[in-house]
């Protein structure tokens, strides 16, 4: 187990298994439902979620919300330049992904809009063949500059879906229970719920707590490693409230996570504090097997990419044989992949 390389997690997927839209109804999706230990499969849809819950079980969420982090602007020169705003750094300052960067120089002004205008502070290189993060100072009048961005900008669906984004991503690329905003990416697992079934969870004696991790640039990161432990993942940044702490902490059920960012903040901050804490804290933690989870005892995920640090993850938590099983079933059995497409609930 510990000399995995990177095409020890690779599998062979149609590309029109990749889901390109959402279904019209979130919880029509399919959910694969798969025994970590032995393998066992079965083919359900997301509805059904709440007969694999017991009373006293409690559902861990990330409540953060996707930002329309992409803009698209001109330069004084009139040359087209697309800003991806990656993660906040300090007040007004972003990293930032720039096409046509080579079109810029610092202290060059990209204008977005009448309303927001993006300063050029620090070009920077690239120095793990990825392209290279910028820093850039949001340039505006007044004091919400999510307000802006969401007349302005455009969500950031992932490069796998290959369409440009729509005024309805903003609804649909996004939890009903997304609160906190700063993702550039959503946390996808949480997308196949709705009002309808959370109230049939309440309703049953489930709890819910709700976690926020900002999701960052790593997500659409490749490996570009052959030995995986060789891999360095991106900081992220999370927050575990008090009541969720309590929750988890006075636990009488099974503790289930809500898609791979809920178990990087819960196995985090145990790896650090051997405890789960009320704390804000980053992490760049890196799940793959053999791992031993402290806290997550079942999982709901989405389908990943192949040699992705999320096909990793979800190894980890069972092993890489059975997940790749089911990863084939599922490719088998007309399953949609990846942000928009159906779930795996693993117990």
């Amino acid at each position: 187990m510990n000399n995995l390389t990177l095409d020890d997690f690779d599998y062979n997927l149609p590309e029109e298994l990749i889901a390109k839209y959402p279904l019209e109804k979130r919880d029509n999706s399919k959910m694969l439902v798969l025994d970590k230990l032995t393998g066992e499969i079965k083919h359900k849809h997301f509805f059904d979620i709440v007969e694999y819950l017991d009373k006293d079980d409690i559902l861990i969420l990330n409540n953060t919300k996707v930002i329309p982090a992409r803009l698209q602007g001109k330069k004084e020169t009139g040359a087209n330049i697309e800003i991806f705003l990656t993660r906040p750094l300090d007040k007004n300052l972003w990293s930032a992904l720039i096409r046509n960067s080579k079109r810029l120089k610092n202290n060059d002004i990209v204008t977005i809009s009448d309303e927001l205008k993006v300063l050029i502070k620090e070009k920077k290189e690239s120095t793990d063949g990825n392209i290279p993060e910028h820093i850039v100072e949001l340039l505006y009048e007044g004091n919400n500059i999510n307000e802006i961005l969401n007349k302005t900008g455009k969500i950031p669906l992932p490069p796998y879906i290959q369409r440009e984004a729509e005024e309805k991503d903003k609804e649909t690329y996004q939890t009903v229970y997304a609160k906190f905003d700063g993702s550039v990416a959503a946390p996808t697992a949480g997308l196949h719920f709705t009002n309808e079934i959370l109230d049939k969870i309440k309703n049953k004696g489930v709890k819910t707590g709700f976690i926020h991790l900002n999701v960052g640039l790593g997500t659409f990161l490749p490996v570009k490693v052959h030995d995986i432990k060789n891999h360095k993942m991106h900081t992220e940044t999370y927050t575990i409230p008090k009541e969720t702490a309590d929750l988890i902490n006075n636990k009488k059920g099974k503790i289930i996570s809500i898609g791979t960012t809920t178990v990087r903040c819960l196995e985090s901050c145990y790896k650090k504090y051997n405890k789960i804490i009320p704390v804000t804290d980053e992490t760049d933690i890196f799940i793959y097997p053999p791992f031993k989870f402290k806290v997550t005892d079942k999982l709901l995920t989405n389908f990943h990419l192949p040699k992705s640090t999320l096909i990793m993850l979800v190894s980890a938590f069972s092993s890489k044989d059975i997940i790749l099983n089911a990863y084939n079933e599922a490719v088998k059995n007309k399953y949609r992949f990846f942000s928009y497409g159906d779930c795996m609930f693993i117990k």
